[in-house]
């Protein structure tokens, strides 16, 4: 199976893009992985964030080479847009 473009959420309340592999399990592996720290109104939620990707005034990590998540709530594949969005990585305070 091709890795894609997901975007994870965790137990501790963790929001994460990367690409993986998704799949029914508590881990996930993503490569690329970046982490949203905060995400405004525009980007509405964090369903927006898979959706439409983050917006203005949100604040996304640079990526990390590997990541290796536990706990994961939520694999939701990301759509091209939101993918181009979260590959900016905007900080913005």
């Amino acid at each position: 199976m091709a890795k894609q473009a997901l975007m994870v959420t965790t137990e501790h309340k963790g929001v994460f893009f990367g690409y993986g592999e998704a799949q029914e399990s508590k881990t996930i592996e993503l490569d690329n992985a970046r982490m949203c720290v905060y995400w405004n109104e525009a980007t509405k939620g964090v369903v927006g964030l898979a959706a439409i990707g983050p917006q203005l005034g949100c604040r996304i990590t640079p990526a990390a080479p590997k990541i290796y998540l536990n706990g994961v709530t939520a694999i939701m594949v990301c759509s091209e847009i939101a993918t181009k969005q979260w590959e900016k990585e905007p900080w913005q305070k």
